[in-house]
């Protein structure tokens, strides 16, 4: 399995340390801007359509990577590819960045998409911050396992 562990592990830091990148850019940047987009619609017409687009755009981008991090994620452990005590705490916080994203963030979305509303978007800010900083410490394990003999 030795062949594995490299490729493995890069895979696994390159598709974490991109969506770190990713969630402190829409953290701090493109969250908080939805409210400006929905105060630039006058006739609220437009920000539905704004955020099914922001929807379907950003999974396109953040899917391929999510589904390449949970792959090296699970793979990790199981082919023994890095410490036990490094690879299971690395899982458990992208279980629960998945838990957080379908149960915290996908409705907030979902009901950004028929209208804008202030209190899901202080929701969706509010809330993001968990997914901040979980995958900001898998990149830190991440990045450990990489570098762990």
């Amino acid at each position: 399995m030795e062949h594995l562990r490299d490729p493995i592990l890069l895979t696994h830091l390159f598709a974490t340390s991109a969506m770190t990148g990713l969630i402190w850019f829409v953290q701090i940047v493109h969250y908080p801007l939805m409210s400006f987009a929905a105060r630039a619609d006058n006739d609220s017409t437009h920000y539905p359509a704004f955020q099914a687009q922001h929807m379907r755009r950003t999974t396109f981008v953040v899917l391929p990577l999510m589904l390449t991090e949970l792959a090296c994620a699970i793979a990790i452990p199981l082919l023994d590819l890095a410490p036990k005590a490094l690879a299971i705490p690395a899982l458990t916080l992208l279980v629960l960045i998945w838990i957080a994203t379908f149960t915290l963030q996908v409705p907030a979305h979902q009901t950004l998409e028929k209208a804008f509303n202030p209190k899901a978007h202080r929701s969706l800010v509010r809330t993001n911050w968990t997914r901040t900083a979980l995958w900001t410490s898998r990149s830190v394990l991440a990045a450990l396992m990489l570098t762990a003999s």
